[in-house]
């Protein structure tokens, strides 16, 4: 059988016992309330402000979860959701960024949620921070300043302290990459700077602090686990030459490997990132790309900080060599080019495509090059694909339609749609909602059983969930649009 009628097989198979399915939001893409009892600013409510977004658009109320707390909950429930991830807003609990700004309004309604989704029987996985940096602290250089290491350290102490005999599934960031290339390399993203030289390096410090003070001061007595959540393309090689194999290798190590490799095998960034930088520095004569060293303390502090490796994965390229470009950004750097195959599903987002063996190939290397060496589980933290505008663990991105950055709400990814016109932002389940769900019913722990009698057979059957507490819900064919609970 040919590579190309491997890859794109379809395999049937059944998930294991334990594995785990999720939905997803993150706070500043559903939250809305932004300035609601004293929360600070953020950088991605001052680049929507500033009109960089589509259509003007802003986050400043978005989906309004932060008021519809209670009805986000029970649309989960509805869903049979067995885990919730959603990210925390850091300028929600500390306006200014440090500790010493303390909302304790902020604080509860993160609180309120965990005890809410746990009350619903949904564990709780948060991530400390997804994006929206407090704005004040970008105004003290946010990610090139190195003083925001400790101040991350605070943040997450904080977290730990008040959340953690609750919560038992951490991500420290959510998509860090995304920051560094677009936040502060291309600019596209606030805070629009392009000088990413020092920002990797001070994320995976502050990663790692905020590992040790879990590991050190709360582990023993909460229980639970913290890893973080990279955001990587699978790299597929245009060809079977030499080079167009070592460029696509190169582009996982620009992407994923420049933060995986320091947490997950040997605390450094990886050699051949390294060796082409300095490869392209000599070819150039500047310095195209400065990577900041790790000093030996530091290497030994950020080696095998963490107890799972979680993946965000949307889409794959296909990558060939392209050499002799002396131009700043991973493509020149790195000497690659990437593209799109035509026949490759579209999305309603030009750089998304749907290409399901690219995430099976993307595991196996991850399998490979990563977990192989700390030895601990994959959890998929965030997957999906837009729609147009009007392992061990699965999280379908996301519960909601929200504010996606630069693209404001022109690009849906919700499991929900959320109607943005009407101020009261009513929320209405996809279709893929309803497929989303069957996945979970099919999936141990939870199991279906026949009917309680012959008059039910067509449109009920009984679900034990993991806590054995039988519900009963309707059941429709189809797409199961009458899957929702009775009451």
């Amino acid at each position: 059988m040919s590579t190309i009628d491997y890859r794109d097989l379809f395999l049937n198979g059944s998930f294991p016992d334990g594995f785990q399915w999720a939905a997803s939001t993150e706070s500043f893409k559903v939250e809305g309330g932004w300035t609601v009892h004293g929360k600070g600013e953020t950088i991605w409510d001052r680049f929507g402000h500033e009109g960089k977004v589509f259509d003007n658009q802003t986050a400043d109320l978005a989906c309004d979860s932060y008021h519809k707390m209670d009805y986000d909950v029970y649309l989960l429930r509805g869903m049979l959701s067995p885990n919730y991830q959603f990210s925390i807003s850091w300028a929600r609990i500390f306006p200014t960024g440090q500790k010493e700004s303390l909302l304790e309004q902020g604080a509860l309604y993160y609180e309120k949620l965990i005890d809410t989704l746990l009350q619903s029987g949904i564990e709780p996985t948060v991530t400390l921070n997804h994006w929206d940096l407090p704005q004040a602290l970008q105004d003290h250089g946010g990610w090139t300043n190195t003083s925001i290491v400790e101040a991350f350290k605070e943040f997450a102490d904080f977290c730990f302290s008040r959340y953690g005999h609750k919560v038992k599934t951490w991500n420290t960031f959510g998509s860090p990459w995304v920051v560094s290339n677009f936040g502060y390399g291309t600019g596209e993203h606030p805070p629009g700077i392009k000088d990413p030289s020092v920002v990797t390096h001070n994320i995976i410090k502050a990663h790692a602090e905020a590992w040790h003070v879990f590991n050190d001061k709360y582990r023993k007595n909460q229980g639970g686990k913290v890893g973080i959540a990279l955001n990587s393309d699978w790299a597929e090689p245009n060809s079977d030459s030499p080079q167009d194999i070592e460029a696509a290798e190169r582009y996982l190590s620009f992407m994923l490997g420049w933060f995986a490799h320091p947490i997950f095998v040997n605390g450094d960034y990886p050699a051949l990132l390294k060796k082409q930088i300095e490869l392209k520095k000599t070819e150039c004569g500047e310095d195209l790309a400065v990577l900041p060293v790790f000093t030996e303390e530091e290497k030994k502090m950020i080696k095998g900080t963490a107890d799972f490796f979680g993946l965000n994965h949307h889409t794959s390229r296909l990558i060939s060599e392209s050499r002799g470009s002396c131009n700043p950004g991973p493509d020149s750097v790195g000497d690659f080019q990437s593209h799109i195959d035509p026949t490759w599903p579209t999305t309603a987002s030009s750089q998304i495509q749907s290409v399901p063996w690219g995430l099976r190939r993307l595991l196996n290397y991850i399998a490979t090059e990563y977990t192989s060496v700390t030895n601990v589980p994959i959890y998929i933290t965030g997957i999906g694909m837009p729609t147009e505008y009007s392992s061990d663990r699965f999280t379908v991105q996301s519960l909601l339609d929200g504010f996606e950055g630069p693209q404001g709400y022109s690009q849906r990814f919700g499991l929900h749609f959320v109607n943005f016109e009407n101020s009261d932002t009513p929320r209405t389940p996809k279709s893929s909602a309803y497929f989303y769900t069957q996945c979970w019913l099919w999936t141990p722990p939870y199991r279906l059983h026949p009917p309680r009698s012959a008059k039910d057979s067509k449109t009920q059957c009984s679900l034990v969930p993991p806590n054995n507490k039988t519900e009963w819900f309707p059941i429709a064919s189809g797409r199961g649009a009458n899957l929702w609970p009775l009451s």
